[in-house]
């Protein structure tokens, strides 16, 4: 079974992600670095959460069958204890492997956090840094967590503000929403380009191509 990412971005989704990252940087001096993974950490906290409350939960109803009906007697300790450990563990499974099911135990502040932390780890392995006038820029998507994250290079950042990245951001969850991952990335990217053109971080004489424009992706 294909992972998410190749669910959402097939191969030719990526060949035109790559063509659209050459044409912007055709306008600019900036070097623009697509990354998408499938969820920026796994999140253990969230199933065992889960399971706590499945198992409380389970216990809860036991306490009150026992409080308040007489079917009480019709179980025995060894039925308490499997049924109440039968609820954790379908707990812990759904957090694991139903997705809404994690993003709510795993909780927003922490996701922001893992995907912020994510997002840095992507921009040193990748070298974003790694240009002459510092002007590499990560597009980071962590797809479980339905968060995209724009990280520019110091020579990027003495230019850009921070602000002005939401419209690619938003173009982004867009196109995410209406089933057209791919187009919503490229036109993110075209606006990059421009968006840098406009505040000047323009073309040089002897500029030159210093990082990939493929799109890189993980599951993690």
């Amino acid at each position: 079974m294909p992972n998410t990412i190749e669910r959402l971005f097939s191969q030719d989704d990526l060949k035109r992600i790559e063509e659209a990252v050459k044409d912007a940087e055709k306008q600019t001096s900036g070097e623009i670095v697509p990354y998408a993974v499938h969820a920026s950490d796994p999140y253990d906290g969230a199933s065992w959460r889960s399971g706590l409350l499945f198992g409380a939960i389970a216990l809860t109803v036991f306490v009150l069958i026992h409080n308040f009906s007489e079917s009480w007697q019709q179980f025995e300790l060894a039925h308490i204890a499997l049924g109440t450990l039968s609820a954790a563990l379908i707990g812990v499974l759904l957090a694991r492997f139903v997705e809404p099911v994690k993003r709510f135990f795993a909780g927003n502040e922490v996701m922001d956090r893992r995907v912020a932390q994510r997002a840095a780890e992507a921009f040193l392995a990748e070298e974003v840094f790694n240009t002459r006038d510092r002007t590499g820029i990560l597009i980071f998507l962590s797809l479980l967590e339905h968060k995209v994250l724009v990280l520019g290079d110091s020579g990027i950042n003495a230019k850009v503000q921070k602000s002005e990245w939401e419209g690619m951001v938003k173009t982004i969850v867009d196109g995410m929403k209406s089933g057209k991952p791919a187009d919503g990335l490229i036109d993110a990217v075209r606006q990059c380009g421009v968006l840098l053109r406009r505040e000047g971080v323009a073309v040089r004489p002897d500029d030159k191509d210093e990082l990939s424009n493929r799109m890189r992706t993980s599951e993690q």
